[in-house]
């Protein structure tokens, strides 16, 4: 197996807010798309890397007691966490020293779940 993980969804009370959030904290754009008549933004992934999106499927509730998944900030840690709170978020846990793999913060999105940011050593 190459990569564990392969793709993940983040659940969306408010789709738009979420796509806000995002694009605001990892300063990225999302590609708006509906794949079986669920509205999806998905993150950029390049070619090689696993992916993921954000969601609104009535069948899913945001929340902070499901998986934690950890994005990357793309060296960029330190600025994600200084726009979480003026995004609708907020920061659980400060940049942290997690060793050889780098740095890591937990932050709380505009949908209430409980996200990870990551930036390599």
């Amino acid at each position: 197996m190459a990569n564990a993980l392969d793709w993940f969804e983040i659940p969306t009370a408010d789709l738009e807010r979420a796509i806000r959030f995002y694009e605001s904290v990892l300063a990225v754009s999302l590609k708006r798309e509906v794949f079986g008549g669920v509205p999806m933004a998905m993150f950029p992934n390049g070619d090689k890397s696993a992916g993921g999106a954000l969601v609104h499927d009535s069948r899913r509730k945001p929340g902070a007691d499901g998986v934690l998944i950890y994005l990357n900030t793309d060296g960029h840690l330190d600025a994600s966490v200084q726009r979480v709170a003026k995004s609708g978020g907020a920061v659980l846990a400060q940049k942290m020293d997690i060793g050889d793999p780098g740095f890591i913060a937990i932050i709380r999105d505009s949908e209430g779940n409980v996200v990870g940011l990551h930036q390599e050593r």
